[in-house]
């Protein structure tokens, strides 16, 4: 008999039969890991199961390589406390579902369980799009495509940094951008190394970013591409910063 026990985050959950679920989490020690859980529709269940709750999980399967069986207690429900905000619920279901689509099952992650941790504690603050932007470029670096921000990849004035090479992902220069910019990625001022505050367009701009690399770096060779959840954020996102920009205008 195979078992272990440990803090978990729910990335997913799918119905499978008629009380039963799938159940993938990212666990502290042990990576992604799957199991069925029964009696999901239970009312107890349902409330567990959503997407982001940090849970007390068990699982146990007769072999290593089985799916296994999942029994969870709830910790802390972090769905439950951004439920009312729609593009904070969008966040969470993106951050969830890159993990869950991109991350290897059972190697241990440690640092982006961590780091995915603080994610959720953000996102129950009122200060958050800055932090998600950054918590993708970390989970990029985590899977292998680093971006290196601090420095000119041509050698340009690390203080005008402005574009990011799409194909080293290393950025540039205003200057030594010039020849070739408009073939590069805008670098969005909070990410930059001595980065100034920005509006919303600014994060709109950083999630483009990210997801460039996201679906030529990490999910170019994938079956399913980039997660919808993801393609949702960026939508959402859009609407907000354009009746944002909208109100700007009506009150100048």
């Amino acid at each position: 008999m195979e078992q272990w026990q440990d803090q978990s985050i729910i990335l997913a959950a799918r119905t499978h039969g008629e009380n039963g679920a799938i159940v993938s989490l990212l666990s502290r020690s042990y990576g992604r890991q799957s199991g069925y859980v029964r009696g999901a529709s239970s009312t107890k269940n349902r409330g567990t199961l959503e997407i982001g709750n940090i849970v007390d999980a068990n699982w146990r399967a007769r072999t290593s390589d089985s799916l296994g069986y999942l029994t969870l207690e709830l910790s802390h429900s972090t769905a439950s406390r951004i439920m009312q905000d729609a593009l904070k619920l969008s966040a969470l279901q993106a951050a969830c579902a890159l993990c869950d689509q991109a991350l290897p099952e059972k190697e241990g992650h440690e640092g982006l369980y961590n780091g995915l941790c603080a994610l959720l504690e953000i996102l129950e603050g009122d200060v958050w799009a800055h932090g998600y932007v950054m918590w993708e470029i970390a989970l990029l670096k985590e899977l292998g495509f680093a971006l290196d921000l601090t420095r000119c990849a041509a050698g340009g004035d690390v203080s005008m940094l402005s574009y990011v090479s799409p194909k080293t992902g290393c950025a540039v220069s205003w200057e030594a951008a010039q020849p070739y910019k408009d073939k590069l990625l805008p670098l969005p001022e909070f990410l930059k190394p001595h980065g100034q505050e920005s509006d919303e367009g600014d994060i709109l701009l950083g999630l483009k970013l990210t997801r460039y690399f996201f679906e030529h770096w990490v999910f170019a060779h994938h079956n399913r591409g980039l997660p919808e959840a993801r393609h949702r954020l960026d939508l959402r996102f859009a609407e907000v910063s354009a009746k944002t920009d909208k109100l700007i205008r009506e009150n100048t």
